[in-house]
């Protein structure tokens, strides 16, 4: 039979090793781990600054809503007001020519 010591003994190199293993796969999955931190932290800055940006541009879109309605109902005001001009100027066109005729007969 052999000895339970000379056993141990045997695989006691194994041991270490294991164990030198599990402390290596520890300090790599804590590197990992804080690189994936890391990365997780720039992803939520450059969220955050595109949420800012789409803020801002959904502020400056309303804006620019506001004034293209502004526009359409001055827009509308000066057509109206053409319109009534050119009766208006038709109108003594009209009458001026009347007068011509009235005049020459």
């Amino acid at each position: 039979m052999s000895n339970p010591n000379s056993s141990q003994e045997a695989l006691k190199p194994f041991y270490e090793r294991a164990s030198e293993a599990e402390d290596r796969l520890a300090r790599l999955e804590a590197v990992l781990a804080s690189e994936k931190d890391a990365e997780n932290e720039e992803l939520l800055k450059m969220v955050s600054a595109l949420q800012s940006k789409l803020e801002e541009a959904k502020a400056e879109q309303n804006l620019e809503r506001e004034k293209a309605q502004k526009l359409a109902a001055e827009n509308g005001k000066l057509q109206y007001r053409i319109t009534h001009l050119v009766r208006a100027l038709e109108e003594a066109d009209s009458d001026c020519k009347l007068e011509e005729l009235e005049g020459h007969s």
